[in-house]
């Protein structure tokens, strides 16, 4: 390492150097690599697992006047699937504006009632790249392409995004197996254009009108202190916006890094940033599904890069009570990453996805206590013991690798 290196790093780490300053850092990072402006004056709530995040987004549905927009990867079954559907019918009833898209694969499990209940209503309802419409045999590669984002925008002014599906799975608060952990956000301010334009680029493949007369495009007033970069990820051959936030996050951390990933598949270079980042240093925590985990495939590719990430000094973190769905990323105690991505080749390169790179020291130690919180209900895997898996493990994981890049 250079000498200069070593001084910037010096100079990130000495405690005289104010939270403000460190925002700005990354800030100027995040703005000149990615080329997206950050906005100031957002207000964010953050909302845990479905007993706070479901009864938020349905408040802002139903306190809705003029337009609403829903994206979503997943909507499967439950009564909770039934309550987004109706209030969403409710307010189209109602004369407002109501868009809702979900993605043709990871939706398959919707009631089709539900479907037909808010066409009835007046529901705009699209699928995302439905498999065997024309659109898709004329451009048959896309079918691998989803969209994994997950949006609601009420009246251009509220915006919601974070990792959870509409399904009985998210309900509860992951006091069992039963209830999913899982992280949103609500956000008010500048940043909900962001969240829009996610939506905008999903459903102007459907062909309908991007612009109809029910659009106001609000000017937003500042109601809170956070300052928010929108950033969307699209499939991709080379490297997107997503790549990029992440390895922004993991070479700038200077003290800690902490994530909840539902699936961690990094590539070989995401693996050494990892490691870099401990050599500098760095505490790095990461908390995975553990015995719940809902794709065990996934599960297996992430197992195969245990040992190595471990034996460096990673700290990964099984959690034991259900299936972690969360995605979300803390820095050195000022800066956050949340939203629909997670570490995997999906995220990175083949998915529509939406991440805020949330810069508030407030934001980060809430976050941060959640994961503390966590930990609480965790097994650590320790090196020694898990070079002792069994063989048939092993082999498990060896037959995932040559998927690793679809998953």
């Amino acid at each position: 390492m250079s000498a200069q290196a070593e001084s910037r790093i010096d100079d990130e780490l000495d405690p005289s150097v104010s939270d403000a300053e460190r925002v700005q850092r990354f800030r100027r990072r995040l703005e000149a690599l990615l080329g997206i402006p950050a906005s100031e004056g957002n207000e964010l709530t953050l909302l845990k697992n479905g007993d706070q995040i479901f009864p938020a987004m349905l408040a802002a549905i139903r306190a809705s006047t003029n337009t609403i927009d829903f994206l979503t990867f997943v909507y499967w079954k439950g009564d909770i699937a039934h309550e987004f559907a109706h209030a969403l019918a409710e307010r189209a009833r109602h004369g407002l504006r109501v868009r809702v898209l979900i993605d043709a694969i990871g939706g398959r499990l919707i009631d089709s009632a539900l479907m037909d209940h808010m066409a009835e209503c007046g529901v705009e309802v699209e699928w995302f790249r439905k498999p065997f419409s024309v659109a898709q045999l004329t451009s048959p590669l896309k079918q691998n392409h989803r969209t994994h984002r997950k949006v609601l925008i009420c009246d251009e002014r509220v915006g919601f995004t974070g990792g959870v599906g509409i399904a009985e799975e998210w309900c509860g608060d992951a006091r069992d197996e039963s209830e999913w952990r899982d992280t949103h956000v609500q956000v008010v301010g500048p940043a909900v254009d962001g969240l829009s334009a996610s939506f905008a680029q999903n459903w102007a493949e459907t062909g309908n009108p991007l612009i109809d007369d029910r659009r106001s495009f609000p000017e937003h007033v500042a109601t809170g202190d956070s300052v928010v970069q929108v950033a969307r990820g699209s499939a991709s051959v080379g490297w997107n916006d997503m790549a990029t936030v992440f390895r922004l996050m993991i070479e700038s951390a200077r003290d800690r890094l902490r994530m909840m990933t539902a699936y961690f598949v990094p590539d070989d270079s995401f693996q050494q940033l990892f490691l870099d980042a401990v050599q500098r240093g760095v505490q790095v925590d990461i908390m995975l599904p553990g015995p719940h985990a809902d794709k065990r495939v996934c599960q297996l590719a992430s197992e195969s890069i245990y040992s190595r990430l471990t034996q460096g000094g990673v700290r990964i973190w099984a959690f034991q009570p259900s299936m972690l769905h969360a995605k979300v990323l803390t820095v050195d105690g000022v800066v956050t990453v949340i939203g629909s991505a997670n570490m995997n080749r999906r995220s990175m390169q083949l998915d529509e996805e939406v991440v805020l790179s949330v810069l508030d020291p407030v934001v980060a130690r809430r976050l941060e206590d959640d994961f503390d919180e966590e930990l609480l209900r965790c097994e650590r895997i320790e090196p020694r013991r898990w070079q002792d898996r069994p063989m048939h493990q092993k082999a498990q994981e060896k037959a995932t690798t040559v998927i690793h890049r679809f998953l």
